[in-house]
């Protein structure tokens, strides 16, 4: 009843013009990002951290929301019509979706996709509703020392999760580390890693890491592999639309996917990818037209969309409650609670309730922003698939140049942003995740102070600090992440080798 009262109150943040005007852009743009390929709404929220500094947080994490929700609308366009999924999410939409395309069916691929977005992104923001409270609620029960421990959880299964190699991953994150380490150590008054500069003091500012990094580096990336040539798009001339026989394939799998999609979203090491291809093996085993799999079933689209767009908003859940991101762009938002000096957690609840529930608020309302852009207006956003690319690498690198020197009108950092484009960039390059750098720059510190705070608590016992029954559980399950997997992998190794041995004797 009291998530419900909050609710009714943050839509009435929610519903001031000035913030609908922000919902409108924020999906706007949402949808933009994702129609167009290699761009997500993680690169575009980075983007926009510089020029959204001097807005309201409660209008500008309204337009971050609605272009979270909107990258995920848009992308689906991206991979139906191009078969080009902007993100590792998209691969099944892209699989299915773009067979449907090519049999003229372009039109229901894109519907079945909208409308199970928007029924996915209402019951997950329903969830969300409920689920994040009491989450908050249990959360300000957990002492430092666990807290510190979730913390160590977070990093590990966002290292292992991010990459395609765990020693990546974790490379990644001990960078990230180090970044958060540079300035002066806010108990003992130290000097760290300021290589003599008197502008690194201060430490680096996230938002000039997170737009280096990501923004930068995303697109010098993306940049380097385009290869000229004209886009193979599928046309489409008419709003979305489907048949009673599409809707009645399509209203199961949207359930199902929402089912799947939500959970895994709210997981430490959950993600989109494997409630989308859970989603989709689910729809193959249960259709009644398993012959259409592979050759383009609505089915296989309806399912997966709606499985990606439920796990954004369990995303929130531990985002907003513990602070923990989940996602690229989770992480990016969390940048955007420092950079107003906001720290995500059970106590948001308390001291920003205005924030989260015109936030959650503005979900709601977002999601029927974008059913109504995305079905009458789908040839629209197809055409934007046209744009030349470099215009569009061009644009982004100039906006991003522009937002981080108008920050604190400083060369250096400048110098510094260019800096990190490159380390982003190869990192790319080379297979290194940029997700787990973020994460630990924005997060070691806070790790560092709860660890601090729970010695202190034992008087400087370390033991007592990891003995405490939530802790020491949440430490076992760490090495667990840690050992298990590279166990796993030497026990395959040798039989690898034993059945190559095998066949090379056959």
């Amino acid at each position: 009843m009291e998530a419900i009262t909050s609710l009714l109150a943050g839509f009435d943040t929610a519903l001031t013009p000035i913030n609908l005007l922000w919902a409108l852009l924020g999906v706007t743009l949402g949808t933009l990002v994702g129609v167009l390929p290699g761009i997500g709404p993680a690169l575009t929220v980075a983007l926009l951290l510089p020029v959204t500094a001097k807005l309201p947080p409660v209008s500008a994490f309204i337009m971050f929301a609605g272009i979270y929700y909107g990258g995920m609308f848009g992308g689906s366009t991206t991979s139906i019509l191009l078969n080009t999924p902007g993100e590792s999410s998209s691969i099944i939409t892209a699989l299915e979706g773009n067979k449907m395309a090519r049999r003229g069916r372009a039109a229901a691929a894109l519907a079945t996709a909208a409308i199970g977005s928007f029924v996915a992104g209402t019951i997950g923001t329903l969830l969300l509703t409920f689920a994040a409270p009491a989450v908050a609620e249990i959360a300000l029960q957990i002492p430092p020392g666990a807290k510190f421990a979730i913390i160590l959880l977070a990093f590990t299964t966002v290292s292992a999760t991010f990459a395609g190699s765990p020693l990546r991953g974790l490379i990644s994150l001990g960078l990230g580390l180090f970044l958060g380490l540079v300035g002066t150590d806010n108990q003992s008054g130290v000097a760290r890693f300021d290589l003599g500069f008197p502008e690194l003091l201060d430490g680096i500012d996230v938002v000039t890491v997170v737009v280096g990094l990501f923004a930068i580096g995303e697109t010098l990336y993306v940049a380097s592999r385009f290869r000229k040539g004209k886009a193979d798009v599928v046309p489409l001339t008419k709003g979305a639309h489907m048949n009673r026989e599409d809707w009645r394939r399509s209203w199961k799998p949207w359930l199902r996917g929402t089912a799947l999609g939500f959970p895994f979203g709210a997981l430490p090491a959950g993600g989109a990818e494997i409630p989308t291809f859970l989603s989709y093996m689910t729809e193959k085993k249960l259709s009644k037209h398993p012959e259409e799999f592979g050759k383009g079933a609505i089915e296989g689209v309806a399912g997966p969309e709606a499985a990606n767009n439920a796990s954004a908003a369990g995303v929130l859940v531990p985002l907003l409650t513990l602070g923990l991101p989940t996602s690229a762009t989770a992480a990016i938002l969390l940048a955007a609670f420092q950079q107003y000096g906001l720290q995500p957690g059970p106590l948001l609840f308390v001291t920003s309730p205005d924030l989260v529930w015109g936030l959650i608020a503005s979900l709601y309302i977002g999601n029927v922003m974008l059913l109504v852009l995305n079905l009458p207006l789908a040839g629209v956003w197809a055409r934007l698939l046209l744009i030349p690319r470099p215009f569009l690498y061009a644009g982004i690198l100039v906006f991003a140049t522009v937002g981080v020197y108008s920050l604190n009108n400083s060369v250096f950092d400048l110098v510094l942003l260019g800096l990190l484009g490159v380390l982003g960039y190869l990192m790319r390059r080379f297979d290194f995740p940029i997700t787990p750098a973020i994460i630990g720059m924005i997060l070691g510190p806070a790790a560092e102070s709860q660890f601090r705070t729970a010695v202190q608590q034992t008087n400087g016992d370390y033991a007592a600090v990891f003995t405490q029954p939530l802790t020491l559980a949440l430490v076992i399950i760490t090495l667990a992440v840690l050992i298990i997997p590279a166990l796993l992998r030497m026990r395959r190794a040798p039989a690898a080798s034993t059945s190559g041995h095998t066949d090379e004797v056959d």
